[in-house]
């Protein structure tokens, strides 16, 4: 019997694992022709994650069986069940790091999370920080995002010297384009390494239809615009850029002529930048590492502060009284879910409160859904799954919850969080939600301002990139506290 020589939890966990004896569900994973059948058991998936407890013994319960996963690599999956049955947690690449973190935050845990952010701490590098970076943005890991962009002002150089550059997406280009302050001999580096992406992207497009390469064309040039030309010689622009397919003979001659005179009649083409400063080179910014972070957070408030005090006990604070600041909207289209939804808000009030929950929209009716069904009926509820969390200005978690129910179509759905959240005035916080439903779901654009009970939000504070599909949060629960903090 295996059982008798299995002396640790972890190793029978081992063998359920690797054996598949006893499995009661199936998980299916890849894409065609490549796709494989993975056994796995209810009862140990639900104990570690809160995703699969739902998913197994909720009220709404999967009945299909093999389970499709679409959206998760068969490896990252696979490495999350080693972690669930034989508590063991195997990264080697930051790619790997980026895929076993999205599928454990999918099916939230945690901890996995955390030693993916640590891998990529450790294991940072000019030919793997770009990756990092978006990793960062994606999973809202602020601190992680900030050094990486640390890096890449600082060495710059190696950044976009390296054939990785090729591979980062544009909007990472952008980013870096906006950089006051970067390790770059001139603004010649930037453009050659910017027309490197455009031909090789430029390449892989020119298989598909015109349609799918205007949008990426569009982007490259808003890029382009964001180069500093003017702080180069009329030479270095001669005989670089002024030769480039992605310059016009107009557009070329006219900033040759704003090179050649800062007083040319000549106007800079539209959209250009007309800055004249130089980045500056030698940039030195020390990176905290994750422990100097965590060293830094803990001295913004003495442990003797009474606001430690109020925040821990919350709940004698406030009044009973909930409201609701919804936001109001401009226009609203609807949005496609086909697997995994990320939205956030970043806001700030102008005085203290307590934050219980938020509203969301459920799904859209219409014939877009309607498609769903074979028989043509909609039914009146569908099976809703989410979860919602709250962070700091720093990207400390503060509170969070996840959220099962049958609801209606076209309604608001109210989630409440684990706790009430102290919030302090002025102070800049995150909202952000996951949709794990397939199906419709109304976006709207918000305006970026609401008052509520006398309390001001305002909303799309910090980072612009901070706010993602922020318009389907369309109301914050929260309540007032006793003494007026």
């Amino acid at each position: 019997d295996w059982q008798v020589s299995k002396h640790e939890m972890k190793a029978r966990g081992q063998h359920l694992l690797e054996t598949g004896i006893w499995a009661d569900c199936h998980f299916l994973l890849g894409a065609p022709p490549h796709q494989e059948i993975i056994p796995g058991h209810k009862l140990i998936l639900a104990m570690a994650s809160p995703v699969f407890e739902a998913m197994f013994f909720g009220c709404l319960a999967e009945k299909s069986d093999p389970i499709p996963i679409c959206d998760v690599q068969p490896e990252a999956f696979k490495a999350l069940l080693e972690y669930i049955y034989v508590d063991r947690i195997k990264i080697k690449t930051v790619d790997k790091a980026c895929e076993l973190c999205y599928a454990a935050k999918k099916y939230m845990l945690p901890f996995v999370v955390e030693q993916c952010t640590k891998f990529l701490w450790a294991d940072l590098q000019p030919n793997n920080v770009c990756r990092a970076y978006e990793f960062a943005r994606l999973f809202e890991e602020h601190q992680l995002m900030m050094t990486c962009i640390e890096m890449i002002c600082t060495r710059t150089m190696d950044v976009i010297q390296d054939a990785s550059f090729e591979e980062v997406e544009l909007s990472t280009i952008h980013t870096i384009l906006d950089q006051e302050y970067l390790s770059v001999d001139s603004e010649l580096s930037l453009y050659y390494a910017l027309n490197r992406y455009s031909d090789k992207h430029a390449t892989q497009v020119g298989e598909g239809s015109r349609a799918s390469s205007e949008e990426p064309s569009s982007r490259i040039r808003e890029a382009l615009q964001k180069i500093r030309f003017l702080t180069l010689t009329p030479q270095q622009f001669a005989e670089g850029p002024g030769r480039s397919a992605l310059l016009s003979q107009n557009e070329a001659f006219a900033i040759l002529m704003n090179i050649s005179s800062p007083n040319s009649v000549l106007p800079m083409p539209e959209g250009f930048s007309t800055s004249r400063v130089t980045r500056i080179q030698n940039v030195v910014v020390e990176s905290p590492s994750p422990q100097a972070i965590e060293e830094s957070s803990a001295r913004i408030l003495p442990a003797s502060s009474p606001l430690v005090d109020e925040m821990h006990d919350v709940r004698n604070l406030m009044d009973t009284q909930r409201y609701y600041c919804v936001r109001s909207f401009r226009q609203q289209t609807d949005y496609l879910n086909t697997s995994v939804l990320d939205c956030s808000v970043t806001f700030s009030v102008n005085r203290c409160i307590c934050i219980t929950g938020v509203q969301v929209p459920t799904q859209v009716l219409g014939e877009s859904n309607m498609q769903r069904y074979h028989d043509g009926s909609l039914p009146e509820r569908y099976s809703e799954l989410l979860y919602a969390h709250l962070l700091d200005s720093r990207g400390s978690r503060l509170t969070y919850t996840h959220c099962t129910s049958k609801v209606r179509f076209d309604c608001m759905l109210e989630i409440s969080f684990d706790r009430p959240v102290f919030i302090q005035r002025y102070k800049r916080y995150k909202i952000g939600i996951v949709f794990n439903k397939v199906g419709w779901y109304p976006m709207a654009e918000c305006q970026p301002t609401k008052v509520c009970q006398d309390v001001v939000f305002t909303f799309g504070v910090g980072m612009p990139n901070e706010s993602v599909r922020d318009g389907l949060i369309r109301a914050i629960v929260f309540a007032f506290t006793r003494e007026g903090i």
